[in-house]
């Protein structure tokens, strides 16, 4: 990878990060789970990133190492995010 890749990701993660971190501090504290819950549960996508970075077609050995840590902490937030989601909902359902 050459520096100005390298540069360029760097941005793009430290912006990520800024615009993720405003967003979450403009959301009202009662709005806060619901919404976290939900974006967890969405946020499946990033099993299917860990599973591409997972891949062994011409991936270093740190690659698919880091692939399956990431894989396991997304399958725990997906898996978190539904179970925080169905605990909500279930205390609006009558008895």
């Amino acid at each position: 990878m050459t520096i100005d890749a390298f540069i360029i990701l760097l941005y793009i993660l430290i912006l990520a990060s800024y615009l993720g971190f405003e967003l979450i501090n403009k959301i009202p504290p009662t709005l806060h789970t619901p919404l976290m819950s939900g974006s967890n549960a969405i946020s499946g996508i990033t099993i299917v990133g860990a599973i591409i970075a997972c891949n062994e077609l011409g991936y270093v050995s740190v690659s698919k190492w880091l692939g399956m840590a990431a894989l396991v902490l997304a399958t725990i937030n997906v898996v978190g995010g539904y179970a925080v989601t169905d605990r909500m909902l279930k205390m609006f359902k009558k008895k």
